[in-house]
């Protein structure tokens, strides 16, 4: 089996939130075995020099949309499926270059997708696939556009399509089966409005409780759990209460709804940077004028929550839930998160919290021995200066994916 040994590199405990300065990372096949700073000798290792450098694991984005090529997702599900598929794959190969190794698709990718880069047939993030997202008649994920006539929705056979229309406790306890049986490794509910969607004022909360458990009952039953976008306070905790594990988004929660979620062990995944790239560029992008005009409600109400959810003490996961060409923007996130959490605890979002959104605690999101070999060479200390992480990947030198160098310097 062979070697890698990335040498003599300051390794990023994320758990002390210190540097161990001169440290060697020991990896056999796909696995990190040994973390030193003892002298080693592998004569026939791979050796990546990294003295001076920044040795930490590969980040995870908890909310991507990697078929999403357009930020006009309407139009993005009305593609053609071949073209969706490819323009989806400069995006996934980006998020490996800026360093994120595995990405939670929020909607729209599948089993396929993940297959593709688990067999190594595309350069790619490893995928956590909600299969389409659920969304009621006339909820976010609902495109369709408002007439005397609503044709039925065909966005379940769409490759570009995020999320698929269905309602009532009997088809959404299906369309939960339907997805699992199909590769989900979770399942992803609209439980309000949202920007993107022509038609569903952002204060609306969407599914009944009734759905909403049945759909969180389905998931468990398949040893999995539930996402919700939700925004409002109101939405937030009526989800949470009904069994939802991670609340995406939440930019409008209020200290009961975050002291809820706290309550019930909940999770929640911020997506700030997206809502300063549809501010800046999203008219220029085609996010039709209905979207464009509902971001101010919730751009600044983003930095606020973060507070909200630190001070109830509510784990944060990093997500950046941009779209089209706006994926581009995708580390901005870390500047946000690092002017009002600090440093660390942007990285720990995107490492070892999102790891544990993920149920690869130990496994990802930590260099250690036992854990899959997903790591980063940095040029710089991202605990001294967060613009080492987010820009566009310029000083992320190396990424060694599942053992395996897919960027060198």
């Amino acid at each position: 089996m062979s070697i890698t040994i990335i040498q003599g590199g300051n390794v990023l405990d994320l758990v002390q939130g210190v540097l161990l300065e001169h440290h060697h990372v020991i990896i056999e096949g796909d696995r990190i075995v040994e973390v030193t700073d003892r002298p080693v000798d592998y004569p026939n290792a791979h050796v990546i020099d990294a003295r001076g450098k920044t040795v930490m694991p590969g980040f995870i984005d908890c909310h991507v949309h990697v078929l999403a090529s357009s930020a006009n997702l309407g139009a993005n599900a009305g593609q053609p499926n071949i073209l969706a598929a490819i323009r989806a794959l400069p995006i996934m190969q980006a998020m490996l270059s800026r360093g994120f190794t595995s990405v939670r698709d929020a909607g729209g990718a599948d089993w396929a997708l993940m297959q593709a880069v688990e067999t190594g047939l595309v350069p790619g993030p490893r995928i956590f696939p909600s299969g389409k997202a659920l969304s009621q008649t006339g909820g976010h994920g609902d495109f369709r556009p408002r007439g005397d006539l609503l044709e039925p929705c065909s966005c379940c056979f769409r490759t570009g399509a995020i999320a698929r229309v269905v309602d009532g406790v009997d088809a959404v306890r299906l369309a939960v089966r339907e997805e699992i049986q199909k590769g989900a490794t979770q399942i992803k509910i609209m439980a309000s409005g949202g920007v993107a969607s022509p038609v569903d004022p952002i204060s609306n909360t969407q599914y009944s409780e009734d759905e909403i458990r049945a759909i969180v009952g389905e998931a468990e039953a398949a040893n999995t759990y539930v996402m919700a976008h939700a925004y409002t306070a109101r939405a937030i905790a009526r989800a949470v209460r009904c069994g939802v594990r991670t609340i995406e988004h939440g930019n409008l929660v209020d200290e009961a709804a975050a002291k809820v979620m706290r309550e019930h062990g909940a999770f929640v995944v911020p997506t700030l940077v997206t809502y300063d790239a549809l501010a800046q560029h999203g008219a220029q992008f085609g996010l039709p004028p209905d979207s464009v005009a509902k971001v101010a409600s919730v751009q600044r109400a983003g930095r606020e929550s973060l507070e909200l959810y630190a001070k109830a003490g509510v784990p944060m996961g990093f997500g950046s839930d941009l779209l089209g060409e706006m994926h581009a923007f995708q580390c901005g996130e870390f500047r946000i998160r690092a002017e009002v959490l600090g440093n660390l605890e942007a990285l720990r979002s995107a490492t070892s919290v999102a790891a544990d959104i993920v149920n690869m605690k130990g496994e990802l999101g930590v260099i250690a021995a036992g854990a899959i070999a997903d790591v980063l060479v940095l040029d710089g200390n991202p605990l001294a200066d967060i613009g080492v992480v987010a820009n566009d990947g310029e000083r992320v030198e190396y990424v060694v994916q599942r053992g395996k160098v897919v960027k060198g310097a």
